[in-house]
């Protein structure tokens, strides 16, 4: 019996401290490994429960027993549970294959013009950076008007990385002309700081888009009611006529360029703070996700039409119509949407005499229809 006793104390011991562990790895965010660690708890209380049966005598005292126990495994099985039911939602996984758009490469995607570009640079050839999501325009750019090469989105003249690496490239002089969304205050304040100004030539316009899960009934919002769910104000979307769940509002880091566009949509309102798993932040190497969001039904986000249509193209995602307009190429073009954003070919005080050349050529009117062609909204319809 004293040697039985012993056995439970150790069994119960090691329980205890476990559990402890498992508090400490969910606090700390480690999904990956609370599960094997629930796990060993709940096979550590089922051989308590079989000493213990052994032990005790009387049904009732087995009675309690087996009560208290079901509770504690019920308890351990919640979380892992719900952990691996979140992980079985679709999501909307915005990375992208980016080397399909790599210039002159075999079997790519890049649009080509219909005839030889009347621009034909050579060498200085100017240093190219900018967004994922503009990285099929200007790849649409090189293989128009540089010699055929090779240019790897890692490691040429021809980069891609996000907004952010992208203004700081520029800023470091890395390189000459970066093709973005609009900077960021903090982003302009470090240009500034380096005594150097952006010069931002817009070369086309885009939609800034709101998306839900495609279950959720919600297929349009006004965009005062936007401004209240990120202020916010509207919690639940029952507020807005749809169904009686919370709102789960997902960000993007800041400087991000649909962080940015956000933060001028919202002008002086105040932007809610965004729990952690709430901000979608890119991962991993100079190929960033822009927008990678884990679709609940619930949930809304947001991210520049071009990609989430032509590069992304999910169907687990919809599309909102804002003040009863849908963000298509025609409403953009008309300005009847009321998101619509410009993006620009931005240059710092590069030295390389073929910089402003391609800028010029891409305002110019072969270069807009490009823009067309490619499938973005050039700055004036042709």
């Amino acid at each position: 019996m004293v040697k039985l006793l012993q056995i439970v104390s150790v069994l119960i011991a090691l329980s205890f401290v476990t559990f402890i562990v498992s508090f400490i790895l969910i606090l700390s965010g480690y999904l990956h490994l609370m599960g094997l660690v629930w796990t060993i708890s709940a096979c550590l209380f089922v051989l308590i429960v079989c000493y213990l049966f052994n032990w005790l005598n009387t049904k009732k005292k087995k009675g309690w027993l087996m009560g208290i126990m079901s509770v504690a495994l019920l308890l351990v099985a919640i979380k892992p549970l719900h952990h691996y039911y979140k992980m079985s939602i679709p999501t909307v996984d915005a990375e992208i294959d980016v080397f399909a758009y790599e210039p002159f490469s075999s079997n790519n995607k890049v649009i080509t013009p219909d005839t030889k570009a009347s621009l034909q640079l050579t060498q200085p050839l100017p240093r190219l950076d900018g967004a994922t999501a503009m990285y099929p325009l200007y790849a649409a750019f090189v293989e128009a008007t540089y010699p055929k090469n090779s240019y790897s989105p890692y490691e040429s003249i021809v980069k891609v990385s996000r907004t952010p690496e992208a203004y700081q490239n520029l800023i470091a002089g890395d390189t000459d002309i970066i093709f973005v969304a609009a900077p960021s205050t903090s982003q302009e304040w470090l240009a500034e700081n380096k005594g150097l100004t952006f010069k931002m030539t817009p070369i086309g316009r885009e939609a800034f888009v709101f998306f839900v899960h495609a279950k959720n009934s919600i297929d349009h919002l006004t965009l005062e009611q936007v401004k209240q769910i990120y202020a916010g104000d509207i919690t639940n979307w029952r507020e807005v006529g749809g169904e009686d769940a919370a709102v789960r509002a997902f960000q993007r880091p800041a400087d991000s360029g649909s962080q940015t566009a956000l933060e001028k949509m919202m002008g002086n309102q105040p932007i809610m703070e965004a729990p952690t798993e709430d901000i979608a932040s890119g991962m991993g190497g100079i190929i960033r996700e822009v927008s990678k969001y884990r679709n609940y039904k619930n949930a809304l986000g947001y991210t520049f039409r071009y990609y989430s249509t032509e590069m992304v193209n999910n169907k687990e995602i919809k599309l909102l119509s804002i003040d009863g307009v849908a963000p298509t190429k025609e409403n953009i073009q008309n300005g009847t949407y009321p998101l619509i954003a410009e993006f620009y070919a931005v240059t710092a005080g590069t030295e390389n005499p073929n910089a402003q050349k391609l800028i010029d050529w891409i305002c110019s009117d072969e270069g807009q229809a490009m823009i067309e062609k490619v499938g973005y909204v050039p700055v004036e319809k042709n």
